[in-house]
């Protein structure tokens, strides 16, 4: 026996509520309007070529290839034609912005923060047992098994195990204090001696060290990284008044 079931306003507000969403929905608004309040500031403004360029490639990032997938992703998530352009319209602020606060800082910032901006090609492998990690790092160190074998061999994730434990390029500024002085303070390649972290005892393989270009990819990301603290401290100082009921 089919049934049909009807959703209000006021039942999505409060599946909001009960998936605890409503802190991270209010600081994204705050975000936002913080971020037009700025660029209103600026005198930024965003012609029709460049939100038409912004928009194609919104499309092309989800595979809206047509008018009529356009429509259909419009339908799934409840969006208008005008909710569509101020989504568009909002990267271009977003972008215009930080572009307008931070491109004459970027080069002065990587010079003091290089070293944050250094990578690491590494492989990892964290043991719970501190008399085995002892074992296992003497094991490779003196060629008695490979850093491969012992990753097959006791790493639990299936992916990671069927990489040899490769974690990929990582940031100096993203890992832990304790493995990454270790990590920086080798000459690659070579096996690290166990290090203690409050997830275990991570027996580390560096391959390679590499030292950050200021590219278009790091230009990027540093403006990124400006921006995103940037948005901390507005908001740090800004006042808002949440202008609704939230409990019944």
């Amino acid at each position: 026996m089919s049934q049909s079931i009807s959703i209000t306003n006021e039942d999505i507000l409060q599946q909001v509520k009960l998936s605890c969403k409503i802190p991270e929905i209010i600081e994204q608004i705050v975000n936002r309007k913080v971020i037009t309040s700025a660029a209103e500031e600026a005198g930024i403004k965003v012609e029709t070529e460049e939100l038409q360029k912004a928009a194609d490639l919104f499309r092309l990032m989800n595979k809206l290839t047509s008018a009529e997938e356009t429509w259909t992703w419009l339908e799934k998530h409840s969006l208008s034609l005008d909710d569509f352009e101020e989504i568009v319209y909002s990267g271009v602020v977003f972008g215009k912005l930080s572009q307008h606060l931070f491109t004459d800082k970027i080069e002065l910032y990587f010079l003091e923060h290089q070293l944050d901006y250094a990578g690491v090609v590494m492989y990892e492998i964290v043991l719970d047992d501190e008399d085995l990690a002892i074992e296992l790092f003497y094991a490779v160190k003196e060629g008695e098994m490979s850093f491969y074998d012992v990753a097959h061999k006791y790493i639990q994730d299936t992916g990671l195990r069927r990489k040899g434990g490769y974690l990929g390029i990582v940031r100096r500024q993203d890992l832990k204090p304790e493995i990454s002085a270790a990590v920086f303070a080798v000459t690659p390649p070579q096996v690290l001696k166990p290090i203690v972290t409050s997830k275990g005892l991570h027996l580390i393989f560096v391959e390679e060290i590499i030292q950050p270009e200021l590219d278009n990819k790091l230009h990027q990301q540093i403006i990124a990284d400006l921006f995103d603290e940037w948005i901390k401290q507005q908001i740090e100082t800004v006042k808002f008044v949440k202008d609704f009921e939230l409990c019944s």
